[in-house]
């Protein structure tokens, strides 16, 4: 039986049961209007045969049948209201889920789209999650601890970009987004976004100002022109192309620069390049642009530059690097000269060899000045996550141009590398600086000539193509 039911017959035995009580006498109300009557002097039982009057007995007899009667006929008109009740409760869903289910059918219709509107949605979702496919993400957080045994009180001399001593230090941390030209996809992109002490070396000597470049190492545009088989094209600013190692930590073999890219080299230049591969032993690219490290030119002339990669087999590189123009500020006469040699060797997965040489002349005032270098690297690979890379280089400052004083300066670094996992990698490393004069801070304005390091750093990089 539905609850709805129950309740109706519920109520209606309650109501019954209520007038029953109501309408019947009890016992002691019968005896009371007996004795009221005898008090009162009411006629009685006779001895002439004349009939007695009613006693409550009697009337109360007759109430209880009519009482009985009447609870039959209330029962009988429950069932009917009951049989009525059970049709209505069968029968009232039956329209509205009815109407509901029309609703659903007419309002609920496919959404078909016409066929070029879902084309065109198609080519839309296709050039977006084209672009994510083709652009890659990634950047670095490099971060050390130096120790400089002189004390010097000052940043450790003759260093890029670990110059902090008895203190933890952020080096730089980057993050990078770059989309590389291809055939299928000419326009290509790239901008490196920094942050750290070493943005302010790099951009030291910006004449735009530092404030204004330094948290933007590079930022070009590329084009792959269909020449051949492809001439690349980039406008804008990025990193020189000088030298064995570059401003990335993860990317170089020891964790300290070397002299030489400290020192002989420029870090980043604006304006043009093109790049053409002829093969794959033999690359070629020419440079226009501003000069040495400056986005905004110092003066009116232009700095010109040609690379040549060569790649004789699988396991040799040399890369030949020329670049002329004023540097001075006001200058476009007397010109700086820079020739830089590279050359990698790969003897087995756990041999390589490098060496970097650079000469460089300009003239100051008249006067012509000159600095050269040379250093050699060795990296062993013990197993995959642990290598050593001792470093040994020679470089003269002739006439005190790039160091302040007149002098030739070697050091000795040793490297050893324990990569966690892909993404990190820690580096300690001691390194030793000879010169041959007294040039090294030690407390108390002592000059001394040399200068010992310890260094520990550590590198967290990432990549969203997992490399």
């Amino acid at each position: 039986m539905r609850p709805g039911i129950r309740i109706a017959r519920s109520i209606s035995v309650f109501v019954l049961g209520c007038l029953i009580t109501a309408w019947t006498p009890g016992p002691g109300l019968a005896q009371q209007l007996a004795k009221t009557k005898t008090a009162s002097g009411a006629p009685n039982d006779t001895a002439d045969g004349t009939l007695p009057a009613k006693g409550p007995n009697d009337r109360d007899n007759g109430t209880m049948e009519d009482m009985l009667m009447t609870v039959r006929r209330l029962e009988e008109r429950v069932k009917e209201l009951e049989a009525k009740l059970m049709k209505t409760s069968d029968a009232a869903p039956a329209a509205p889920i009815a109407a509901a289910v029309k609703a659903v059918r007419e309002d609920v219709k496919p959404d078909v789209k016409p066929e070029a509107a879902r084309k065109q949605e198609e080519k839309q979702n296709e050039g977006i999650m084209s672009f994510f496919r083709s652009t890659e993400l990634s950047g670095f957080v490099d971060a050390y601890y130096g120790y400089n045994f002189n004390h010097p009180g000052v940043d450790t001399q003759l260093r890029n970009f670990d110059t902090k001593s008895s203190q933890f230090s952020l080096n730089m941390a980057k993050l990078v987004l770059e989309k590389k030209p291809i055939a299928e996809s000419r326009l290509g992109f790239r901008t490196d976004l920094a942050l750290g002490p070493a943005t302010e070396i790099v951009h030291a000597s910006e004449p735009g100002g530092a404030d204004v470049f330094k948290h933007l190492q590079q930022a070009y545009l590329s084009y792959l022109a269909p020449a051949g088989k492809g001439l690349q094209i980039d406008v804008g600013k990025f990193v020189t192309q000088h030298g064995a190692e570059v401003i990335e930590t993860k990317d170089n073999w020891n964790y300290s620069r070397s002299l030489l890219f400290a020192l002989a080299i420029p870090y980043y230049h604006f304006g043009a390049r093109a790049t053409y591969a002829f093969s794959e032993k033999f690359t070629l690219a020419g440079y226009l642009v501003n000069g040495w490290n400056n986005a905004v030119d110092n003066n009116t002339g232009k700095t010109v530059g040609i690379q040549a990669v060569v790649k004789p087999n699988a396991k040799l590189t040399v890369v030949q690097n020329y670049m002329t123009g004023p540097e001075q500020p006001g200058n476009n006469d007397d010109r700086r000269h820079l020739f830089d040699t590279t050359v990698t060797c790969t003897v087995n997965p756990r041999l390589s060899l490098m060496a970097n040489y650079d000469y460089g002349f300009d003239r100051i005032a008249g006067a012509r000045v000159h600095w050269q270098g040379i250093a050699g690297y060795l990296r062993i690979q013990a197993n995959k996550w642990l290598a050593f890379a001792p470093r040994f280089e020679w470089y003269d400052d002739h006439d005190g141009f790039t160091t302040g004083a007149a002098q030739t300066v070697k050091d000795f670094t040793i490297t050893s590398e324990h990569r966690i996992n892909n993404a990190l990698l820690t580096r300690f490393e001691y390194r030793k600086d000879f010169s041959d004069t007294d040039f090294f801070i030690k407390p108390v304005d002592r000059l001394v000539r040399a200068q010992s390091t310890l260094s520990f750093g550590l590198v967290y990089a990432f990549s969203s193509k997992g490399e």
